[in-house]
């Protein structure tokens, strides 16, 4: 087990009614903040209402800023950064998933920086302050609501890249499972590949004596394995949706990372493939982690054997090693294919025609390898993509 220092100072305001709360959370923050969302899925639900009530009764000034889209667009953070800093505005209230989530952390970071947000984005500066945010989650996906880091995708190439922070961790989270009750099966399953990939990525490592935290990580995925099918048939199943929701934020508060070093390679490879196709994150993932996954088994085949014994119950008498290891990245697959999501490039309607451009981009030209668990350079991802096909 490696040292660590785990800092996770969001505060989880979780279950029913919850989202009534939210007026008396901000006031400890401000009394003048910026609202951000979405579309109208807020207001079609009711829950918009609900916010501006109880910031109104709290006597708080809000300035919204709506319009959000999946894999978020650094012109709205740049516009956002625009209204705070016109309006004085110290405060970010995102009411949404990740993208909006995200969206908020970028504008509280560009507001307090002399210079272009992006540039924190590509490495040229650091993070070294920020405006308190805070979130009302309406989807179980990219454990934003507790984590440090936010992802932005920027237009002028479509590039579509990270920053990580304690600084830019949530105040509080208010986590209300009935305000999932509405979400279309997909996105329900796209979040939960998303977890799932949160999971994965920490749980294959080089690190050794992990296993309480390996044993964590097996206990989330199960988690989600379980009830994401449960919530196909009914999506108003509370303690389903509970489950769920919460896993997301464990799979991303750092809790799993603690002793141990995790890959991502999976996420920058995806991230590449939403920037230009714009195809959901969780989707994505679905296609590239199992991809991945047969492209690097043999590093350490039995760490993909625990995976497939603990998690997906492969029985350790199915004939040898490499046989249950890949059994259970079939396994992998068949939960995604089962749940409605795609596991190819030709599912996901892609034809692939830029495979070396999008590993050009993930390896910055060529000059940089991705991953922990095994390095991959431009030529490794190329195969990677191929195997997605």
């Amino acid at each position: 087990m490696e040292n660590f220092d785990f800092v996770c100072p969001t505060k989880i305001i979780f279950g029913k009614d919850t989202e009534n709360r939210v007026g008396e959370e901000v006031k400890k923050y401000s009394n003048k903040i910026m609202l951000i969302y979405g579309g109208g899925s807020i207001k079609r639900t009711g829950l918009y209402d609900k916010v501006i009530n109880s910031l109104k009764e709290n006597h708080i000034e809000y300035i919204e800023l709506s319009g959000v889209k999946p894999n978020p667009r650094l012109s709205l953070v740049n516009e956002g950064i625009k209204i705070c800093r016109e309006n004085n505005i110290d405060f970010i209230l995102a009411v949404g998933g990740g993208s909006v989530i995200d969206t908020a952390k970028a504008i509280a970071v560009g507001v307090l920086y002399d210079g272009d947000v992006w540039d924190i984005f590509i490495g040229k500066s650091v993070i070294e302050k920020a405006l308190p945010v805070g979130v009302i989650l309406t989807l179980a996906a990219t454990g934003s609501e507790a984590s440090d880091s936010a992802v932005i995708t920027n237009e002028n190439g479509w590039y579509k890249k990270g920053i990580h922070s304690d600084l830019i961790r949530p105040q509080f989270a208010i986590m209300n499972p009935e305000l999932l009750y509405t979400l279309p099966p997909y996105q329900t399953a796209a979040g939960a590949a998303d977890i799932m990939a949160h999971i994965m990525e920490r749980y294959f490592t080089n690190v050794r004596n992990v296993d309480l935290t390996d044993r964590l990580c097996e206990a989330t995925l199960k988690t989600v394995i379980n009830n994401v099918p449960l919530l196909m048939e009914d999506p108003k199943n509370y303690n389903a949706r509970a489950e769920v929701m919460w896993a997301g934020t464990i799979a991303h508060n750092g809790l799993l990372d603690t002793g141990r070093v995790g890959d991502w390679a999976s996420h920058k490879i995806e991230h590449e493939l939403s920037a230009i196709y714009d195809i959901a994150h969780g989707a994505g993932l679905a296609i590239i982690f199992p991809a991945w996954m047969k492209y690097v088994y043999k590093h350490d085949i039995n760490r993909f054997v625990q995976f497939a014994v603990r998690v997906w119950n492969v029985d350790l008498s199915f004939e040898d090693s490499e046989a249950i290891a890949l059994e259970g990245i079939k396994r992998l697959e068949s939960f995604f294919k089962s749940i409605g999501l795609p596991t190819s490039l030709k599912d996901a309607g892609i034809n692939a025609d830029r495979i070396e451009e999008m590993a050009d981009k993930c390896t910055v030209n060529g000059k940089v390898t991705v991953g922990q668990f095994v390095k991959l350079n431009k030529d490794d991802i190329i195969n990677i993509y191929n195997i997605a096909k």
